[in-house]
C-alpha cells in the first residue's frame, strides 16, 4: 500500500470494533470510528479498554463521527457491526473507503462477506477477519477484554488477482496488528476458517442465551459440556462434508480455549437482552444449509435453532 501510515476507519465501537480499533489507535495509527447511539459518549469520554493481557487503555481523545459524510477516506476499514446490518451498512463502507482499500469483515458465521461483496466497488479487497477474543462492551466506549486476541485474516475478493497478491494483502493485515500485539495471521481457505469459528460460536453464542448463562457455567457442568461438545461435533462433520475438513484436534481444542477465568457472557445475549435482532442468519441458518445441501443433518444444532428464533420472534414482538 503506498501509504505508509494508513488511515483507519472503525464501523462501530462495540466489543470487536472498539478492541482492535482502540488498539491500533493506542500504538499511534489515525483511527476513525464511526458511531451511532454511542457518539455522544465516545466523543466526549473516549474508549477504555481493561485488559490483563494489553493494560488498561483509555484513549480520552479519538477521532469520532456520527456520519460517514464527516469521515475522511479510510485505507483499511475495521467492520465490527453484526451481521444483521450488513445491507444497510454496504453504502456506508463504499463512501469512506479510499480507492483500493482493505475491508476487514470482523463478524462471525457463514458468508457474511458474500453479500457485502456484491454491494461494494470492485476495487476495494474483501477480506475475512476472525476476532478469537472474549471482550465484554459494558457501556459506550467502556469494555473489558477476558481473554485471547488472535485475529485470522482470509482473503475473500477483489481486484488481487493472484495468490501472491492476496497473500501480500493479508501479510499487510498481519503487519497492521502485530504492532499492537495483536497475534494475527493470515489463513489460506477463509470458509474453513469460518468453519473452525463456528464450532464455538454454534454452541456457545445459543445455549447463553437459551440458558440464561455465561460460558464458565455451561463448561463446568457435565450435562451442558456434552451438549456444546456434541453440537461441535456436528459441526466439524457439516464442514468435512462441504469440503472444508478441519484438524482432528479442532473440538478438542476449541473445548479448552473455552474456559475463562470470568464468567463470559457472548455478545448474543446482550442482544437478547437489549432486545436486538441477534445473527441467526449468518450463525446458525446458513451453515444448517449449507450442511443440508451436502446431504448432512445437524440435529443438536437445528433443535438450538429452533428455541432461539422463537426467542428471536418474542423479542422482536
Amino acid at each position: 500500500m503506498e501509504n505508509a501510515k494508513p488511515r483507519i476507519g472503525v464501523i462501530g465501537a462495540g466489543a470487536i470494533g472498539g478492541f482492535y480499533g482502540g488498539l491500533l489507535a493506542r500504538r499511534g495509527r489515525e483511527v476513525h470510528f464511526l458511531l451511532r447511539s454511542e457518539y455522544s459518549a465516545v466523543a466526549t469520554e473516549g474508549i477504555r479498554i481493561e485488559s490483563k493481557e494489553h493494560g488498561d487503555v483509555h484513549l480520552d481523545r479519538v477521532h469520532a463521527h456520527r456520519s460517514p459524510d464527516e469521515m475522511p477516506p479510510c485505507d483499511w476499514l475495521l467492520l465490527g457491526t453484526k451481521a444483521v446490518s450488513n445491507t444497510e451498512v454496504a453504502p456506508t463502507l463504499a463512501r469512506i473507503a479510499a480507492p483500493g482499500a482493505r475491508l476487514i469483515v470482523m463478524q462471525n458465521g457463514l458468508g457474511v462477506e458474500d453479500e457485502l461483496h456484491k454491494r461494494l466497488p470492485p476495487d476495494l479487497h474483501v477480506v475475512g477477519g476472525l476476532c478469537y477474543t472474549a471482550v465484554e462492551h459494558l457501556a459506550a466506549g467502556h469494555l473489558r477484554h477476558i481473554a485471547y486476541s488472535g485475529l485470522h485474516l482470509g482473503y475473500h475478493s477483489g481486484p488481487a488477482a493472484t495468490p501472491a497478491r492476496r497473500a501480500a494483502v493479508l501479510e499487510e493485515g498481519v503487519a497492521l496488528f502485530a504492532e499492537t500485539g495483536i497475534a494475527a495471521m493470515a489463513v489460506a481457505d477463509l470458509t474453513a476458517a469460518r468453519w473452525r469459528k463456528l464450532l464455538w460460536n454454534i454452541p456457545f453464542n445459543g445455549l447463553s442465551v437459551l440458558l440464561d448463562c455465561g460460558i464458565t457455567d455451561l463448561v463446568g457442568h457435565a450435562d451442558t459440556y456434552a451438549l456444546a461438545r456434541g453440537m461441535m461435533e456436528e459441526v466439524a462433520g457439516a464442514a468435512a462434508s462441504c469440503g472444508h475438513p478441519l484438524p482432528a484436534d479442532a473440538v478438542v481444542q476449541t473445548m479448552a480455549l473455552s474456559s475463562f477465568e470470568q464468567n463470559y457472557h457472548p455478545s448474543m445475549v446482550y442482544d437478547h437482552r437489549h432486545r436486538r435482532p441477534m445473527e441467526l442468519q449468518a450463525i446458525y441458518d446458513a451453515p444448517i444449509r449449507a450442511a443440508r445441501d451436502a446431504g448432512v443433518d445437524m440435529p443438536k444444532v437445528e433443535a438450538l435453532y429452533q428455541g432461539l428464533r422463537f426467542i428471536d420472534a418474542r423479542n422482536r414482538a
